[in-house]
């Protein structure tokens, strides 16, 4: 999705990708609900999700995009966009918000769970899916997840919580893998795609 976020980090991360895995394609911004209709998957980068939810809410990319991703459109959303892509959401101070949501993800997730800004960290999270080597998790005003559905699977959990599911056709972390250098959750994501 195009519309706010760490977009052109995706980008990259997408096509470095494609790359390895030999797949050839391209990346689109997906800003209008008819551009939705073109994609063979989506990203929901992080960025501010109360702002990504109100741009998106007001054009109809938000309705377009939920109904393409309950009928299968692979999604992956990365900070925010777990916050987006979740059907509840709390905040650490304020508690349940009232933002607009995509609302596929059956979760309810925790806004800023860390802190602000100045609790930002990284550290190696263990994501036994995608192999024994840790991930090197960039954890920026991070949310976690606070509680999961029948069907979402938990991929990796902090002490703090669950920082990374998967709900059939939908990868969610609370950090931003397209910061890590490392592609394989963007390849798991790929592998959904096609």
């Amino acid at each position: 999705m195009g519309i706010q976020g760490d977009i052109e980090e995706h980008v990259r991360a997408i096509a470095q990708a494609m790359e390895e895995e030999g797949v050839h394609g391209e990346t689109t911004m997906l800003k209008t609900p008819e551009s939705v209709d073109l994609a063979d998957g989506v990203v929901i980068p992080g960025g501010e999700s109360t702002v990504m939810g109100y741009l998106a809410s007001t054009n109809g990319t938000l309705t377009r995009l939920r109904q393409r991703i309950a009928e299968g459109l692979p999604a992956l959303g990365t900070c925010a966009g777990a916050i987006a892509l979740s059907a509840r959401v709390e905040d650490r101070v304020v508690g349940p918000t009232k933002q607009p949501l995509f609302g596929v993800l059956d979760a309810t997730v925790r806004r800023n769970a860390f802190g602000r800004q100045r609790e930002s960290f990284e550290t190696a999270v263990s994501i036994p899916k995608l192999g024994e080597k840790p991930f090197r998790g960039v954890f920026i005003r991070a949310p976690v997840v606070s509680s999961v559905g029948e069907g979402v699977e938990v991929l990796s959990r902090l002490d703090e919580g669950i920082v990374a599911v998967q709900q059939r056709n939908i990868l969610a972390t609370c950090f931003h893998p397209e910061l890590s250098g490392d592609t394989r959750l963007h390849r798991h994501f790929l592998s959904l795609a096609r």
